[in-house]
């Protein structure tokens, strides 16, 4: 039998297996994102957080992902608990640091003419500093997105669904196009979720951002 004959006859299944894993990245991202980004804002406006909110988030990222689904086991059981709860205290720094780091290096000039206009710290932060700092927070949510896809995969290990059950299955009974069939589709599944979220990213910049360095010079050159 070889590999083509094999999705041919399983295409079903690795189907349904990609939808899951689907489900479970995007329902952590989201999580992540509801988290993370006003985590980041606390921390922007209170710096005293900054220390212990991202201290704490590196801590968890330097724990292995395994050893981490086998902590959470004792508590959250076995299944697709376990594994979000994963996913999203590992999405979580990038989002955090991003976002503090967008609205860190906003222009003072920009905020001094909203505060001039009248505008009120809400209105400042909701239409002049989320605006101007969503393509570095958009960055940060494409970063964690991406290692979603691959850290799903681990879930497998612990009962959830997702394309990591056929890697698994494949491994337990030495079937090399079983572990093809979660691997490959996985990696695809990456590269959408990334071409996805550049996309988004692009669409976020301002205008003005987005105009190559080339073209600037071109035109001061001109008017010069």
């Amino acid at each position: 039998m070889y590999f083509v004959d094999y999705i041919a006859q399983n295409g079903m299944a690795i189907l349904l297996r990609t939808l899951e894993h689907m489900q479970l990245t995007l329902f952590s991202i989201i999580l992540a994102v509801i988290i993370g980004v006003p985590l980041g804002i606390l921390i922007s406006y209170l710096s005293g957080l900054q220390k212990p909110v991202l201290g704490c988030a590196n801590v968890v990222q330097a724990v292995p992902s395994i050893a981490l689904l086998g902590f959470l086991v004792p508590f959250l059981g076995i299944g697709e608990k376990p594994a979000v709860f994963m996913v999203v205290v590992y999405s979580l720094l990038p989002i955090i640091k991003n976002t503090a780091i967008g609205l860190a290096h906003i222009n003072p000039q920009t905020i001094e003419a909203a505060k001039g206009i009248g505008m009120t710290r809400f209105q400042i932060l909701t239409k002049v500093k989320l605006p101007l700092a969503l393509p570095v927070i958009m960055a940060g949510i494409r970063i964690s997105a991406v290692t979603s896809v691959g850290l799903v995969t681990l879930a497998a290990f612990i009962g959830a669904a997702g394309l990591g059950y056929l890697i698994y299955s494949g491994i337990r009974t030495v079937n090399t196009y079983q572990i093809l069939s979660g691997a490959i589709p996985a990696c695809l599944l990456a590269l959408v979720v990334d071409f996805a979220a550049a996309l988004v990213e692009k669409a976020v910049t301002p205008i003005c951002y987005r105009e190559p360095v080339k073209a600037k010079k071109a035109r001061r050159v001109r008017s010069s």
